[in-house]
């Protein structure tokens, strides 16, 4: 048997020897938090008799409790569940080791929930995730998100922790991701059609960035012609090429000059903000993907308090936030950020002088503090 279930055991046999212990657990304590169903039951029973005023709940603490506290718990109790006995009640109160020692006890029966509930929410979020990835919405994601948020501040609230993300003291560990083909193709198809109309990167560079694609050739491209673009500088196949040798993606073999030639000679003639939004938004499902196993591995770590728990998977959830800004952005429902004032042409030479390597651009931090839940609205294009 776990410890967890000899935790429930001695919070029941606790509540069975001594039913005034019952005012210490209930402001916190509900029967759902019990693993076995059995022991819900016999919770909920033990409740509601103290709610219907069941002379044993106005006892003294030195009278002595009734028999009939016990056998009324089982009654009540058998009447949600089979299989109860009052053998097994009496099991209960030899499990208890000191029935004073229930509020310890039933912390102990709430930690376990709060890892139990941790866990199903992060399986229940990537589960959409991957829904939504079929359907090309982000919408059953971003109510799982909501609700995971919202059950994270619950237990937090209970446990009687502050509702605050707590960095991990160390790193995820990365998953693998494989991209799949359709994704891949879009990708290039973008990066293609910027080079080919490269005034189209004016109204995609706010909202996209290089780590929303999920190939890291395609974000050395990407970069590529963000930072040409912020230089004020020509764009087309050559010059691309030119800058991702500078940054030194040529050297390390991501890319090498014919694959970058075919990627920013792929244009269709597509919309460049229609097929960045289909870029941004498999980033963000991929985001969530990555953010429920961070959140259900955490939940699996017997090593953290309830407290960390809670509070390294609010800072899990984070990342979240910056990428469905973005995402509305790009549907068009919020601007991102400022609009980038017009190349200043003296400005724009002095770059072009004193180029060399840049360093490359990420993604904005997200901001500190709890913006979840988020908006009740989704991004206004949807394309297959």
């Amino acid at each position: 048997m776990t410890p967890l279930l000899y935790a429930e055991q001695a919070t029941l046999g606790a509540v069975l020897l001594e039913p005034n212990q019952l005012a210490r657990l209930t402001p916190w304590l509900q029967p759902s938090h019990f693993y076995r169903p059995l022991h819900q039951a016999l919770y909920g029973a033990a409740l509601k008799l103290r709610d219907g005023g069941h002379p044993a709940t106005s006892l003294g603490s030195e009278e002595t409790v009734p028999l009939s506290w016990l056998s009324d718990i089982v009654v009540e109790a058998d009447t949600h569940v089979r299989g109860l006995t009052t053998s097994y009640a009496h099991q209960l109160v030899a499990a208890c080791p000191r029935p004073g020692n229930a509020a310890v006890y039933g912390r102990m029966v709430l930690e376990g929930a709060i890892r139990r509930s941790v866990a199903q929410h992060a399986t229940r979020l990537h589960q959409a995730a991957r829904a939504d990835a079929l359907r090309g919405t982000p919408d059953e994601s971003v109510r799982e998100v909501e609700l995971l948020s919202k059950a994270l501040k619950d237990l937090a609230r209970r446990w009687g922790t502050e509702v605050q993300p707590v960095p991990p003291s160390r790193p995820p560990a990365v998953v693998p991701f494989s991209p799949d083909e359709q994704l891949l193709a879009d990708e290039e198809l973008l990066l293609g059609s910027l080079t080919a109309r490269p005034a189209q990167l004016g109204h995609v560079v706010q909202w996209l960035h290089p780590a929303d694609f999920a190939d890291a050739g395609h974000e050395h491209v990407y970069r590529a012609l963000g930072g040409l673009h912020h230089r004020g500088e020509p764009v087309d196949e050559l010059t691309v090429l030119w800058e991702i040798q500078r940054r030194g993606a040529l050297a390390d073999r991501t890319l090498d000059a014919e694959r970058v030639m075919d990627i920013c000679g792929s244009s269709c003639g597509g919309a460049a903000e229609h097929l960045g939004e289909r870029v941004v938004r498999a980033a963000f499902l991929r985001t969530v993907a990555t953010t429920s196993r961070h959140v259900h591995a955490l939940a699996e770590d017997e090593s953290l308090t309830p407290g960390r728990l809670v509070g390294h998977a609010l800072y899990a959830l984070e990342p979240l936030h910056a990428v469905y800004d973005r995402l509305l952005a790009a549907g068009g429902d919020t601007p991102a950020s400022s609009p980038t004032p017009p190349v200043d042409a003296a400005r724009a030479e002095v770059a072009r002088v004193r180029s060399s390597t840049h360093r490359p651009t990420t993604a904005p931090a997200p901001a500190a503090g709890i913006r979840l839940p988020f908006p009740h609205r989704a991004p206004r294009r949807s394309h297959p």
